[in-house]
């Protein structure tokens, strides 16, 4: 076909790939037919979005990109590269600026990933960054699971669908706030004083299996495979870290080109900071930086420019909000400054991620913790980001939305509608069993015998809780146990009454009282794993030292892993002991109630369990270990119940793990609440439970 000429329109080649072989229909202001161009040769592509893209940055005249039908794309036309030259990315040749929301697959009910995904493409974002976190796809040495929870390549199939590319944070290490920074909490096993984030050679032959794996499974979701992927970031922020190791940058990076090939864009994320950024990068990948709201974005980004003097400006974490700390105020950021920042960076020109876009859940015992002295991050990481921890589109959500929409088109349709939530009101407690009676059902292989107490990782039992039992030889009284390796609450009980709690490097010592023969409890909580800096060496659980009694040495435990995957078969039983009292605190115990879910269309809802007045536990939905809750301490009351969790109807069990104190009294029965509305900023309690 011949060019039509057409002297009224101005031809703007730089709008469209030079190497693209693409059919052009070229439209007037009046959007009447002209002609059609064909432009030679190469085989890169714009999308429909691409296009839009660039009339929203300024150009005058439509121009409709005819794209090839899906039986004759071509995947190797595909591409995604930085153009140093213009300092931008290109996609498919064309500059392509992305704004991206992070969202972690792990803390996210599956049944819930398309839902989320949908909203993010709703506020116009057009991409969104994910950790990696090794801990949930290895559970144990070679074992690898990619199903569920864990399904990475049906996360990337949805972002796919809704047409977000995706930034992919490969770790091995990711930080998040996510237990143990995402490293396996059985690593640190294979080798005594092992450094990881080094060049540890027992650490990178674990590293390089575990990457061997997981980039043979993202291969095919690369970009120019025709999957979301476009850039994979290595290690996470490794300029905080104190090894400095650059060989151990160069393994990660080399492994990744081995395997994804030499066309991916691979990147670091550091702080905005010349010390930052002179450990935690390296010349073969690109350097972006992390910051949180600045209004001058020149000087925010100087650093990165400093170590990349061409190139695209990036903020990997924008930071819509923050953590949260067990006993610390609810962290909140201004909707107003969020937006103006946001707004300043993209006029400024940069691709900015906002860190979180919906912040989730830390369900189970998955929670991590900051250090060196131990501060856990709550159940909840809501994180006061725009879709809030059960992906409720907030006032914020709609505010980046506004600001987005200036930059990028937004797509048509509304914003998928929240969840409905329920409110189900009260259910009655009974109780069921302390831990004591519980432990042939929670620990049906039976007790370890040690001469001295063994760690968690020791027994190979990694998170939760572990019962250490010593049968006393003599009468004590108001004897000086003491101890400094609990790691982390330690609840002492002399045949079932509850003596004190020993807690990590606060509380080493307690008074205790007994008769020979009678049994020395030590219920010891791990709290989750430290995240961040060199404390992440520094992780063992359980009890890590010798304990005493009166200055002796004790030997001869039973040591006895409490596997909470049983707790719907424990029963009731006449038997069975009540709780015991000792001031404020009664014996570790188990209650359990039943929700009635009514049989409707649209039931079961997403609920919360509000938790006062319960102190401390574990709280599980039919089997479902729905995460840790401490309300005294704050700031979080409620419990998010993800609707996918219960039964259509019928009956569904809610089993608790009460620690301290249940508000039952002498009686049998007391209750929980669920309720409709999240309560996650509470004031801290001015007495730090925490701190005993």
């Amino acid at each position: 076909m011949e060019d039509r000429q057409v002297s009224e329109l101005e031809w703007r080649r730089h709008s469209l790939p030079v190497q693209a072989e693409s059919a052009v229909r070229l439209v007037d202001m009046k959007n009447r037919f002209i002609g059609v161009s064909i432009l030679l040769p190469y085989c890169a592509h714009a999308s429909q979005t691409d296009e839009h893209e660039l009339i929203k940055g300024g150009h005058d005249y439509v121009r409709e990109i005819l794209l090839s039908t899906a039986d004759t794309w071509d995947a190797e036309c595909r591409n995604f590269t930085i153009d140093y030259a213009n300092n931008t990315f290109a996609k498919d040749g064309i500059p392509f600026r992305y704004v991206s929301g992070s969202i972690h697959y792990q803390r996210i009910h599956p049944d819930y990933w398309q839902d989320r995904l949908m909203k993010i493409r709703a506020s116009g974002l057009n991409a969104i960054q994910t950790y990696v976190p090794w801990n949930v796809h290895e559970v144990a040495p070679d074992q690898y699971n990619f199903t569920g929870w864990s399904d990475l390549p049906r996360f990337l199939s949805l972002a796919n669908e809704q047409g977000l590319v995706v930034l992919l944070r490969l770790g091995p290490y990711i930080c998040g706030e996510w237990e143990f920074g995402g490293f396996p909490a059985w690593l640190p096993t294979l080798k005594k004083n092992m450094i990881l984030r080094s060049s540890d050679p027992t650490y990178l032959d674990r590293v390089d299996k575990w990457f061997t794996v997981l980039l043979t499974t993202v291969k095919p979701f690369l970009y120019e495979n025709g999957g979301p992927v476009v850039m994979v970031q290595i290690e996470n922020e490794y300029g905080s870290y104190f090894t400095c190791d650059s060989n151990y940058m160069h393994f990660l990076y080399n492994k990744v080109r081995l395997i994804l090939g030499n066309n991916i864009v691979v990147y670091t994320t550091d702080g905005d900071g010349d010390g930052y950024l002179k450990c935690g990068t390296i010349k073969e990948a690109y350097a972006t930086v992390d910051f949180g709201i600045t209004f001058n974005p020149e000087n925010a980004f100087k650093p990165q420019r400093d170590h990349e003097p061409k190139g695209p400006l990036v903020n990997s974490e924008f930071y819509t909000g923050w953590l949260d700390h067990w006993g610390s105020s609810h962290s909140t950021t201004k909707i107003t400054d969020v937006a103006k920042s946001l707004d300043m960076l993209l006029n400024y020109g940069a691709n900015v991620n906002m860190y979180m876009f919906e912040g989730g859940t830390n369900f189970g015992f998955m929670n991590g913790a900051n250090g060196p002295s131990l501060q856990p991050v709550p159940t909840s990481y809501d994180y006061d980001a725009p879709l809030n921890e059960s992906g409720d589109a907030t006032e914020k959500f709609y505010a980046v939305r506004d600001i987005v929409s200036k930059y990028l088109v937004l797509p048509p349709g509304p914003v998928p509608p929240d969840t409905l939530k329920g409110n189900y009101g009260q259910t009655n407690m009974v109780f069921v069993s302390t831990i004591q009676d519980a432990l042939s059902t929670l620990c049906p292989e039976g007790p370890i015998n040690s001469i001295y107490p063994l760690s968690m990782e020791e027994v190979q039992h990694y998170y939760g809780f572990i019962l250490y039992r010593y049968k006393l030889k003599t009468s004590v009284q108001n004897g000086l146990l003491e101890t400094d390796g609990v790691r982390d609450r330690g609840y002492v009980m002399v045949d079932q009454l509850p003596m004190g709690i020993l807690n990590r490097n606060i509380v080493t010592k307690v008074n205790v009282t007994g008769s020979p023969l009678q049994y020395l409890d030590i219920l010891v909580e791990n709290q989750g794993r430290i995240g961040y800096s060199s404390s992440i060496n520094n992780n063992t659980k359980g009890i890590i030292s010798n304990v005493t009694l009166n200055g002796e040495v004790l030997t001869g435990w039973e040591i006895y892993p409490i596997h909470f995957e049983y707790i719907v078969a424990v029963s009731k039983s006449l038997l069975r002991s009540r709780p015991k009292v000792s001031g404020n605190l009664k014996t570790p115990s188990i209650y359990k109630g039943k929700i009635n879910i009514i049989d409707a269309p649209d039931e079961p809802r997403d609920t919360f369990l509000d938790m006062r007045p319960w102190v401390k536990g574990q709280a599980f939905v039919n089997n479902f270990n729905l995460g840790r809750y401490w309300p005294l301490e704050g700031p979080q009351v409620t419990l998010y119940v993800p609707a996918p969790e219960l039964k259509k109807a019928g009956d569904n069990e809610l089993f608790l793990f009460e620690l301290e104190n249940s508000p039952c009294d002498n009686s049998d029965s007391c209750s929980v609440t669920f309720t409709d509305t999240p309560y996650i900023n509470a004031p801290p309690h001015p007495k730090k439970t925490f701190k005993q």
